[in-house]
């Protein structure tokens, strides 16, 4: 293989053996955490150890993390490849810098959310975050699948990557409000994103197959000019049938 196939398949492998993984020990985590609450207020106490809760929080802001991450290093190979490639620092030179600057200010605004305490500054850096990967996204360099938006792995991936954001911002106020709001709140899209994350799981298996290695690809775009932009273009209408002689 290629370093193009090597740092395509970097983002898939990351997502495979960790990010995966984790989703199912925060997923555990939660549900343990749900039950030993609810038994502990029906019965007064649960065999369920209390450890359950801070692992939760802890193994769930790691979670948070590594799904901007992975969604950063997603859109980062197809970027840079692509401009390394047409040298679009030649040709938009500006264009080139806002995006390294989109990077750098995407991963620092995450930094910063994480070190946060007051609602104010969680609400700014998450935004400066979901903005700059957004802003990211909207590169043409990035596939996005928009006419088949709802099976496409570029828009599970930030619609997930959105609500690991908004988790990370409210997790404060989740232990400071006592009527249980934020809590429902974080449970109800924490439940959504899960369901991303199976999407994701799906469109990315799929994308996997549907790449092909670098010296395939010229090969496979030729098959695709061929048969997929000529022939179904072409419909050919059926001969009509050959006049008869009227009987004697």
């Amino acid at each position: 293989m290629s370093t193009e196939d090597i740092t395509t398949l970097v983002h898939p492998a990351i997502a495979v053996f960790f990010v995966f993984p984790l989703i199912g020990m925060v997923v555990h985590y939660a549900w343990q955490t749900r039950q030993r609450r609810m038994q502990t207020a029906a019965e007064g106490k649960s065999k369920i150890a209390p450890v359950v809760g801070p692992e939760h929080l802890k193994l769930g802001r790691y979670l948070s993390a590594s799904v901007v991450g992975i969604a950063l290093l997603g859109n980062a190979q197809p970027i840079f490849s692509e401009m390394l490639k047409n040298q679009t620092w030649a040709k938009e030179s500006f264009r080139v810098t806002f995006v390294i600057l989109m990077f750098v200010l995407t991963i620092s605004s995450l930094v910063l959310l994480y070190k946060a305490r007051t609602s104010l500054w969680r609400g700014v850096f998450a935004t400066l975050t979901g903005m700059g990967l957004i802003l990211i996204g909207c590169q043409p360099e990035i596939y996005r699948r928009g006419s088949e938006w709802y099976v496409s792995h570029y828009y599970c991936g930030m619609s997930a990557a959105m609500l690991m954001i908004f988790s990370l911002a409210i997790v404060q106020d989740i232990y400071k409000d006592r009527s249980n709001g934020w809590r429902k709140a974080h449970v109800a899209l924490n439940c959504i994103a899960l369901f991303f994350f199976i999407g994701q799981a799906f469109t990315g298996t799929r994308d996997l197959l549907e790449i092909p290695l670098s010296w395939q690809k010229p090969y496979v775009e030729q098959l695709y000019i061929q048969n997929c932009q000529t022939a179904p273009c072409e419909v050919k209408a059926a001969p009509a049938p050959a006049p008869q002689a009227p009987p004697p």
